[in-house]
């Protein structure tokens, strides 16, 4: 079988799971659920698996919600990777469940053909994309020994090659101080929200001086518990991002003395805790996104190279995954120009029709390029070149 035989049965292989793909999508959509909490989706996915005759591995990798199939017995190993965690409040408003069901067609379709077209696929449902690391937890126990190159896609409202991605780690801070009556005695007191309110004045001023592709924003979690006690304590969780791993260990420091001058100036302590895993930066791979753009052309997506304007910035553990093996993670569109994700509004679109649309052309531009990396082992070499030049 030769390449273009190859797609074309892709294609008809994931249009003959067109209903239960997007069944599929719909169901995780109605069924919003948060980090490491996503036991329907784990449950449907697996199911669904199964159900092709595909052996799963459910709650793989000590994660409860992970799981793992794989299909093929020789030759090169790609990953097609499944995010389905929600958001707080606005659900699916990133809209994995477009990841979770186009990676599922992919994976199929990839699955079918494997033995024919002489390849492996490793189908890997990856928790707690949103804070919680999954992907971090599940390389380090070796979920991606043997693999030569991984993918996923993301909804956006545009067609990229790849999402500006920028490295992060999450920040925990407490502040202690001192109850007081607030009107009878409030000298006795120490005001551990003032010094939190400090603390954040401090990285707001701190925000002029930073890089344009760094990022801090923070919210407080804890701010006393009335108004006439001085609060004893104060909360809050901090973003901190920046353009790599190596390049966010300075810009920490600096947020760090922020937040505690903010104690030093009302007499209070502070605490701090970095959260485990950091998120890195997406190494690129371009041989690996050009294979993906051309398979997009056949379906009538044109697959721009962001510039300004249409860039979608922000931090995901597939970063991790780039720094591990050769990968991509393109956007395609499921809303409007200008319908940012992260939004009330770009949940409705991701289980809309153009939604269901990237449902099926991502599986099939994903399949299509594992058959691409199967069948050229120049293809296949270019995008190991080009991630090794990547490597410090």
């Amino acid at each position: 079988m030769d390449v273009e035989q190859a797609k074309a049965r892709i294609c008809d292989e994931v249009d003959g799971r067109a209903a239960t793909l997007i069944a599929t999508s719909h169901e995780i959509h109605d069924h919003p659920e948060e980090n490491f909490a996503e036991h329907h989706a784990h449950d449907l996915l697996t199911g669904l698996l199964e159900g092709e005759g595909l052996t799963v591995e459910r709650h793989a990798y000590g994660l409860d919600t992970a799981f793992e199939a794989r299909a093929g017995s020789g030759g090169p190993t790609v990953a097609v990777l499944l995010e389905y965690d929600a958001l707080p409040g606005i659900g699916h408003a990133c809209g994995h469940n477009i990841i979770a069901a186009a990676g599922l067609g992919a994976g199929l379709a990839a699955a079918a053909l494997a033995d024919e077209l002489g390849g492996q696929v490793r189908i890997l449902g990856t928790p707690a994309e949103e804070g919680g690391g999954g992907k971090v937890f599940m390389v380090d126990r070796g979920a991606l020994d043997g693999v030569d190159a991984a993918m996923m896609v993301h909804p956006a409202d545009a067609d990229l090659r790849w999402m500006t991605t920028i490295a992060i780690q999450r920040l925990d801070v407490v502040y202690t101080g001192h109850e007081a009556h607030a009107a009878a005695a409030p000298w006795n007191g120490r005001n551990a929200l003032d010094a939190a309110v400090l603390g954040y004045m401090n990285v707001a001023a701190l925000r002029q001086h930073i890089r344009p592709h760094e990022r801090i924003h923070g919210i407080f979690t804890d701010g006393g518990q009335k108004p006439n006690i001085v609060p004893a304590r104060a909360a809050m969780h901090w973003y901190v991002r920046a353009v790599t791993l190596d390049e966010l260990e300075p810009l920490k420091s600096r947020v760090l003395d922020a937040l505690r001058a903010g104690a030093l100036a009302t007499g209070c302590d502070v605490e701090h805790t970095w959260l485990e895993p950091p998120y890195a930066d997406l190494r690129g791979n371009q041989p690996l996104c050009d294979l993906y753009a051309g398979n997009s052309e056949r379906l009538g997506r044109h697959v721009a190279v962001p510039g300004e304007g249409d860039e979608v910035v922000g931090s995901t553990d597939m970063g991790n995954v780039s720094y591990a093996v050769p990968a991509i993670h393109p956007m395609i569109a499921v809303a409007p120009k200008g319908v940012s994700i992260h939004t009330p509004e770009f949940a409705v679109h991701a289980a809309g029709p153009a939604g269901d649309a990237a449902v099926l052309d991502g599986a099939k531009a994903m399949a299509m390029t594992v058959a691409d990396l199967w069948l050229s082992p120049s293809a296949l070499a270019d995008a190991r070149a080009a991630f090794e030049s990547t490597q410090p």
